[in-house]
C-alpha cells in the first residue's frame, strides 16, 4: 500500500481494549510505522463518513473485507476460527499482517523463521486475545496483558474523559506496551527456535546422549522434548565461572526430574560434595536435587556421570 498522502489508521473513539490496542500495533510494525504516530495519522472515531476516508479500519464499521482494509468483528456474519472462536479486530488484522508484523521485529538475518513464529504467537496469543474480546475465554485477572491495557483508560472522575486527544494518547501508550509485550515474545520464540537447532546439534555429537553439553546457557528442555531425546542432565556454563548440571524434567512444567541428583548429595556445598561426590571441585547441589554445580567442565561432566552411575 502506497498511498499519495499520510496513511490514516482508524478504530473507534472512546474506551479501547487489548484487541484494538494491539492491531494498531500489529499494523505500526508490518507497515514499519512510528510508534509516536508522525508518519501516518490514528483517527479514532465511530463517524462513518470520516472511516470511509481513512486507508486502513479496525473494530468498527461493522464491515470485514481485508481486500479494501477494513477489519471489523461486530457485524452478523463476522468470520470465526476453524475451531469456532471467534475472531476479534486483532485476530483479523493478525491474519493478513501478522507475518509481516514479526518479520519486521526479527530482521533479516531470521526472516526465514517468520511464517513458524507468526503461526505461534497466532496460537499462543493472538487466539486468546480473540477469546476474550468475544466471551468465549477464560477471564483474566486484573494483571493480565488484556486488564493493564484497559487500565490505560481515562478513568470516571479524570478530566481526560471524553477529551479525544487525551484518549487518543492513552490509546498510544496502550498501544505501546500491546507492541512491547508482542516484540519480546516473537524475540524469545525466535531464541527458542535457534536454540533447538543448537541442542540438536549437540545431542548428535555427543558421547553419551543422556549428556547434552552445552557452550552456553540457553533454552534446552523444549528442544528435547521436541527432538525426543533422551537427556537426563545438561552441562553448560554461566558468566560466574560456574559450569551447571541441570537435570532434565519428565514432562513439560513439571517440577520433577527424570534422574535427579543422588539423594546423599543434597544440599552439599564446596568440600562436603566434594568428598561425598569424589568431584573435587563440585560447589553445590541443591536441596531439590534438580540443579548442581562444579567449577570446571570437566567438574560437571563428571558430577553428571556419576549421578548417571549412581542409579
Amino acid at each position: 500500500m502506497q498511498p499519495d498522502h499520510p496513511l490514516v489508521l482508524a478504530t473507534h473513539s472512546g474506551s479501547f481494549h487489548l484487541d484494538d490496542a494491539l492491531a494498531y500495533a500489529v499494523l505500526r510494525m508490518a507497515l514499519g510505522l512510528r510508534e509516536d504516530g508522525r508518519d501516518h495519522r490514528l483517527l479514532r472515531t465511530r463517524d462513518e463518513a470520516r472511516l470511509g476516508e481513512a486507508d486502513i479500519v479496525w473494530d468498527v464499521g461493522a464491515v470485514h473485507a481485508p481486500e479494501r482494509e477494513r477489519f471489523d468483528h461486530h457485524q452478523r456474519g463476522a468470520p470465526v476460527r476453524e475451531d469456532g472462536v471467534p475472531y476479534s479486530a486483532a485476530g483479523l488484522v493478525w491474519r493478513k499482517y501478522g507475518e509481516a508484523a514479526v518479520r519486521s521485529a526479527l530482521g533479516p538475518e531470521a526472516a526465514e523463521l517468520a511464517p513458524a513464529i507468526a503461526a505461534l504467537v497466532d496460537r499462543e496469543m493472538i487466539r486468546r486475545v480473540d477469546a476474550l474480546d468475544n466471551g468465549v475465554g477464560e477471564p483474566g485477572d486484573a494483571l493480565c496483558l488484556s486488564g493493564l491495557v484497559e487500565d490505560f483508560n481515562p478513568v470516571w472522575d479524570s478530566p481526560a474523559l471524553g477529551d479525544a486527544a487525551a484518549e487518543d494518547a492513552a490509546f498510544r501508550e496502550a498501544s505501546g506496551l500491546a507492541e512491547a509485550v508482542l516484540r519480546r515474545r516473537v524475540a524469545t520464540l525466535r531464541a527458542q527456535m535457534m536454540a533447538e537447532a543448537v541442542v540438536a546439534a549437540a545431542g548428535a555429537r555427543s558421547a553419551d546422549p543422556r549428556i547434552l553439553e552445552l557452550d552456553r546457557k540457553m533454552p534446552w528442555q523444549e528442544a528435547v522434548f521436541a527432538r525426543g531425546l533422551p537427556v537426563l542432565f545438561a552441562v553448560y556454563p554461566v558468566p560466574n565461572g560456574n559450569w551447571m548440571v541441570d537435570a532434565m524434567p519428565p514432562e513439560p512444567g513439571s517440577f520433577a526430574q527424570r534422574h535427579p541428583l543422588p539423594a546423599e548429595w543434597a544440599g552439599l556445598r564446596d568440600a562436603a560434595l566434594a568428598a561425598a561426590s569424589g568431584v573435587g571441585d563440585a560447589v553445590f547441589v541443591h536441596a531439590k536435587r534438580f540443579v548442581g554445580a562444579a567449577r570446571s567442565r570437566d567438574g560437571a561432566l563428571l558430577l553428571a556421570r556419576r549421578a548417571i552411575g549412581a542409579a
